[in-house]
């Protein structure tokens, strides 16, 4: 056998190897998840769209009412975005339950599904790693899923120290060597394995090394310091400060609707912001101070609660996106799920 210059070389030369370790790996150790189990197109695609930045506990329980609620793509399809939205209420990055809608509208609109990653592509919240994922598992395509749980596995076996800009750059690096090590018998379980794999075992920080089963191939294992790869740049957070009212009057809370063109909030409501009702709360009416993370911000909401006054009355009424709720219709509505929690949160001392 001639040299082989590179980890990348080795880990291609023993792809077989690999192949087997992993799949034998996956097929005796995985989590039985609910669209592993009898598994349908429709559930993988459902599973896939959820699992986008959220893990899997959080998604279980959503995944099951989702089922049960809309079983096949023909009863999204026609369900009205609200039920949609209202499904989803929690798992955020609502734009994923827009798209998953509008694909599903797509679907029941054809013949048939489409079974070609590319076709995928042109669809509502598809982007490579999801055509391959659904394409793979669904109909054997043979394409390589890559993200942030390959990105790791694949940046460790061959202890590459490319100091990356981010997830997605590695992503693109590195996918030609996930295409080269693809089981093309199985290629939807190759791929689930290694999701499976990055979950449980090849983890961010601790990684069971000792009952991975491809510790044999892996570099970074043999050097005694996986958890130095990849070599991501920190990615930098921006502070935004956020001023919320909590006003109830009448057995109602005063809440905010989103612009229905919003990108990420699009008609959901949350406690509305001092700021558009022309309020400087007194300090003393603080009664919390939350804190959540919406991409690459990190944002402190300090909520105050608020007398009603005759004048703030008025000018409530003269601002369309504020709204009313009564607190036995607040289950009927869709809120963030910060604000949702929130709300529970403070209603059993604020609730007026």
């Amino acid at each position: 056998m001639p040299f082989l210059a590179s980890p990348s070389e080795r880990l291609i030369a023993g792809r077989a190897s690999f192949q087997a370790a992993l799949l034998t790996w996956y097929r005796e150790q995985r989590r039985r998840l609910p669209w592993r189990e009898a598994p349908s197109l429709y559930k993988t695609v459902v599973s896939e769209f959820m699992l986008q930045q959220t893990q899997v506990k959080t998604v279980l329980p959503y995944f099951a009412r989702w089922l049960e609620a809309l079983p096949d793509f023909a009863a999204l399809a026609a369900a009205p975005e609200a039920r949609v939205l209202k499904l989803w209420e929690g798992l955020g990055y609502y734009s994923r339950a827009r798209n998953l809608h509008r694909l599903a509208q797509a679907i029941a609109a054809r013949p048939s599904p489409p079974r070609d990653p590319a076709a995928w592509r042109e669809l509502p919240g598809v982007g490579p790693y999801t055509s391959a994922a659904i394409t793979s598992i669904s109909f054997g395509a043979p394409v390589a899923c890559v993200d942030g749980n390959v990105v790791r596995i694949l940046a460790r076996l061959t202890a590459n120290a490319t100091p990356f800009r981010d997830s997605g750059t590695a992503a693109k690096t590195l996918t030609p060597l996930a295409e080269a090590i693809l089981s093309p018998q199985s290629p939807g379980d190759h791929n689930q394995a290694m999701m499976e794999l990055g979950a449980t075992v090849c983890t961010r920080r601790n990684p069971l090394c000792t009952v991975c089963p491809v510790r044999p191939l892996c570099a970074a294992a043999r050097a005694g310091d996986p958890e130095s790869y990849p070599a991501l740049a920190a990615k930098k957070m921006e502070q935004r400060a956020v001023t919320r009212v909590w006003c109830v009057d009448q057995g109602r809370l005063l809440l905010h609707r989103a612009a229905s063109g919003a990108r990420r909030l699009s008609n959901l409501l949350e406690l509305p912001e001092a700021e558009g009702l022309a309020l400087q709360p007194e300090p003393e009416t603080l009664i919390a101070i939350k804190r959540r993370t919406i991409t690459r911000f990190q944002i402190t909401e300090s909520i105050y609660a608020i007398t009603l006054s005759a004048a703030l009355r008025k000018r409530i009424k003269g601002i369309a996106s504020l709204e009313w709720v009564a607190w036995d219709q607040l289950e009927a509505v869709t809120l963030s799920g910060p604000h949702k929690r929130w709300i529970a949160e403070l209603r059993v001392h604020h609730g007026g």
